[in-house]
């Protein structure tokens, strides 16, 4: 086991060192909010990256940092109270945060695109689903109203709305929870993004629609090779679409696997603990595990390992000083002190 810079760890995820430039990454990146009680560091480090055709799953509990970090890469992270403290963030390369404002709208409203949790939300009320979609395509690509139009209603074909030529004319209330799911993707894809983020994009669906909209978007996302970020607490929607995950604590990623690794044998006791608190079919009647206490206050994030005070494993050391990140397999890393000991099982 040795300790390694994170990013520079990261690019060997999943197979051999890649000797290319990554579609999106994202290098050490620092947020924090500066609010009248104080300065709340919301990132501490942030590093991930996604490549072509990949799904990268990104977990943790509501106030990890997950979207925080979706925002930053998309620009629209209120600023104030949001204050970009440091790092980077490169699409293909080129750094965005640094790029102009107009260079930096270019480069995200080609390339770069996001699917809300709260669809109803996001969708203006007061238009029609299909003049939300169009007005892109006039904007972005100089189409016609006809042309446009014409490109909504296959854009609702594709994410499989009945109805289409009818739907188009309709707003967003008279659309189920479901289908203004559908409609926010259509519109995500309107532009054919190369990254999509998903941002909790199944939240207060029911199970069914759940499925079937994981579905769709791993679908597309094949279909299309487009690089997918799905930002979710739920282990379980992941299980089957994502190719590698990072677990977010406290504004860190706490430990990153390809999928198959992490759901087998996980390296922290964070992910450990998220996985023993998934219900079981062979074990009806039984209690659920449950991770004691709260997570951190970003006012006040402990000393040391963040985690330390819900850990079972927590130690001394774990009090004291903040854990490097550790390689603990190819492309596996880990932010604990002992890490090896949790992967082993000890």
């Amino acid at each position: 086991m040795s300790t390694v810079d994170i990013e520079g760890a990261g690019e060997r995820a999943g197979g051999d060192l890649l000797t290319t430039e990554h579609l999106l990454e994202v290098k050490d990146l620092y947020v924090e909010f500066h609010t009248r009680d104080g300065v709340a560091k919301v990132l501490n480090g942030v590093s991930y990256h996604l490549d072509a055709g990949e799904t990268l799953a990104v977990l943790g509990e509501s106030g990890s940092g997950k979207s925080v970090t979706a925002q930053t890469i998309m620009g629209i992270l209120d600023m104030p109270p949001g204050v970009i403290a440091g790092g980077n963030v490169y699409f293909h390369g080129e750094e965005l945060l640094s790029a102009s404002a107009q260079r930096r709208r270019e480069l995200r409203a080609s390339g770069i695109a996001m699917v809300f949790q709260d669809a109803l939300s996001a969708l203006n009320p007061v238009f029609t689903v299909g003049f939300q979609i169009e007005e892109q395509l006039r904007m972005r690509r100089g189409m016609s109203r006809r042309d446009a139009r014409k490109r909504a209603v296959e854009l609702l074909e594709l994410v499989k709305i009945p109805n289409a030529a009818r739907r188009v004319r309709q707003y967003p209330h008279e659309f189920s929870g479901g289908m203004r799911q559908r409609a926010m993707i259509a519109m995500s894809l309107a532009l054919d993004p190369e990254v999509l983020i998903a941002d909790e994009p199944t939240t207060a669906l029911d199970v069914t629609v759940q499925a079937q909209i994981m579905d769709l978007l791993k679908e597309i996302q094949v279909d299309r090779r487009m690089g997918m970020i799905l930002i979710t607490h739920d282990l379980g929607v992941v299980a089957e679409v994502a190719d590698r995950i990072a677990v977010m604590y406290a504004g860190r990623i706490v430990e990153q696997a390809d999928a198959a690794s992490l759901y087998r044998n996980p390296g922290h006791p964070y992910t450990l603990a998220l996985l023993d608190s998934l219900p079981r079919l062979d074990q009806r009647g039984q209690t659920l595990n449950t991770i004691k206490g709260l997570p951190p206050s970003l006012l006040n994030i402990p000393s040391g390992c963040p985690f330390n005070p819900r850990c079972t494993r927590a130690q001394d050391v774990c009090r004291t000083e903040v854990p490097a990140a550790v390689e603990i397999g190819l492309g596996r890393l880990s932010r604990c002190h002992f890490a090896e000991e949790v992967v082993s099982g000890g």
